[in-house]
């Protein structure tokens, strides 16, 4: 069981770092994002959104940012997933036999991703999955497949991100999140040596 987090008190420790925050998220603010995007919440991102909503470079305002560059953001491990397949030959053995061509391989990739738990931008490229619909679910740093742990829980990952105290938790701790098992990502992404790098946005992320 996750344990009972103080949400007012991380806010505030957030704040003492330089982090400014609009009033949280309303149950109704909540409940139209989720239908916009077709995704949930977790209940503990739910709740630190509710207990103050995060402003300012890096974070999606899911109140008042432009529609188009939130579901572009959305959309991001996607795309690196099909950018690797197409620039690096990624593939996972779990996704079935290697498709004959390019089109079918991305065709596929983008039904597993669909189908797959939603993630969910927390700060830049770190990311939520949105199932289980649980708290406690892992953050991951996401940039094409090049996937890592960055937090083993909302709250570990705020105090590792922004350097609050009391963090102890160890990797062997993180849930397991169905399709996204980021062990196998980082063995197949790296089989070969180095991969290219998608840099269209602009600089790349540095970790």
């Amino acid at each position: 069981m996750t344990p009972f987090t103080d949400w007012p008190e991380v806010v505030a420790s957030l704040r003492k770092t330089g982090i400014e925050f609009d009033t949280g998220l309303t149950d109704a603010e909540v409940e139209r994002t989720e239908q916009r995007f077709g995704f949930r919440f977790p209940p503990d991102l739910r709740a630190f959104l509710q207990t103050g909503l995060p402003v300012g470079e890096g974070f999606p305002n899911w109140r008042s940012a432009d529609e188009a560059e939130l579901r572009e953001w959305l959309n991001l491990p996607l795309e690196g997933i099909l950018f690797d397949i197409e620039n690096n030959g990624f593939w996972l053995p779990e996704w079935g036999p290697t498709p004959p061509s390019l089109d079918v391989a991305l065709q596929t990739a983008r039904q597993l991703v669909r189908q797959a738990p939603r993630l969910i931008p927390v700060y830049r490229h770190r990311m939520i999955p949105d199932d289980p619909h649980a708290a406690g679910n892992p953050v991951f740093s996401v940039h094409q497949t090049d996937i890592i742990h960055y937090g083993l829980d909302l709250v570990d990952y705020l105090q590792h991100e922004f350097g609050l105290p009391g963090r102890n938790m160890t990797p062997s701790e993180a849930r397991p999140i169905r399709f996204w098992d980021i062990d196998r990502f980082q063995e197949v992404r790296w089989a070969n040596g180095s991969c290219a790098s998608d840099n269209r946005r602009g600089i790349l992320p540095s970790e």
